[in-house]
């Protein structure tokens, strides 16, 4: 018997359309304001084709999903990210993170879709994106887990395996500075998902130097971001060496990049510890964290937008709604 929540998709479903994934909402209701986005969309992807029973609704927004991703997407491989409600794209195609996240839904399309037509497509806009490489090491590290799951389905495939041998350049060296091991003089967003590909690219292409890289800063991570036996995530301001510890606004991304990665260490390893990690980030959304507050609303379900020193912030917009999705999906792991 299930001791933790099943993922509900009914508010994913609520901010979906014929089009995309709407971006933001005011409690519940979708705010067509504010349009689409690559990164959510991408993220949605992701979320849907891990769920191991696909019915006909998570199918039908696979497909929306992916024809979105195709369509941002532009001759030189590189993705738009915004969308406006009129259906008219507001940037020009660049390599920014929307770039890596796109590249990641695309990837797990390949691995896990159970429609082939789906994973032909995918693998289309995968290969022509694979040519690139951002500056940006996020994006980079989300490209990354992309080439991960395209490695699952055709481990020979080069264009992956080039694209992964990339993310510990593209990550760079720590700094060592003061007891400081992140290979930046702060601390971002989606924090765990750097660490997470340092793990998949040592993995995939036995390079057992950047598994241990991956799993030193993953340790490192989960210790500085907990607190009193709860996860107590780095907030939406960053962190930074050599200066106080700020506690919110807390992001629900950070939480679920941490259930990412744990699972993937758990997974690489064997090692029950990265269990543990993954039971306090579920915890997180539960309730277990910094003002005792659930991040989740069980009528809608949707996840709330943020966790403020006064409790969580009501929106349920598409990224929140995803963190809580893909970290009950791992939660059945613990079960």
């Amino acid at each position: 018997m299930s001791v933790h929540p099943e993922p509900s998709f009914a508010h994913l479903l609520r901010l979906s359309d014929d089009v995309g994934l709407l971006e933001h909402a005011r409690g519940a209701t979708p705010r067509r304001q504010h349009g689409y986005c690559v990164d959510d969309v991408a993220r949605g992807l992701v979320v849907v084709c891990r769920e191991p029973d696909q019915g006909p609704e998570l199918l039908r927004l696979s497909e929306c999903y992916l024809a979105f991703i195709a369509d941002a997407q532009g001759p030189d491989g590189d993705f738009r990210n915004r969308l406006t409600y009129d259906r008219r794209w507001a940037d020009e195609p660049s390599l920014g993170d929307w770039w890596g996240r796109a590249m990641w839904g695309l990837g797990t399309v390949i691995a896990r879709s159970p429609l082939p037509w789906l994973r032909d497509e995918a693998m289309t806009c995968f290969e022509l994106g694979a040519q690139r490489r951002s500056d940006w090491p996020r994006a980079m590290a989300f490209a990354a887990l992309g080439a991960a799951e395209v490695l699952r389905a055709c481990p020979g495939h080069i264009g992956a395996r080039r694209l992964l041998g990339h993310t510990s350049t593209a990550i760079g060296p720590s700094t060592l500075n003061g007891g400081w091991p992140w290979p930046e003089p702060h601390l971002g967003y989606a924090n765990a998902a750097m660490a997470e590909a340092l793990i998949v690219a040592g993995h995939h292409l036995e390079r057992p130097a950047a598994t241990s890289r991956g799993l030193r800063l993953l340790t490192w991570l989960l210790e500085h971001e907990t607190f009193n036996g709860h996860l107590s995530v780095t907030p939406v301001g960053g962190a930074m060496s050599g200066r106080p510890r700020p506690w919110f606004d807390q992001q629900p991304i950070e939480a679920a990049a941490m259930a990412d990665a744990c699972e993937t260490a758990f997974t690489v390893t064997g090692d029950p510890r990265w269990r543990e990690g993954l039971r306090l980030a579920v915890g997180w959304f539960l309730g277990d964290n910094d003002t005792k507050t659930v991040m989740h609303d069980a009528a809608t379900g949707g996840g709330y937008d943020g966790l403020t020193p006064d409790g969580p912030n009501l929106n349920q917009g598409a990224e929140s709604t995803i963190a809580l999705l893909t970290t009950l999906q791992h939660a059945r792991r613990l079960d």
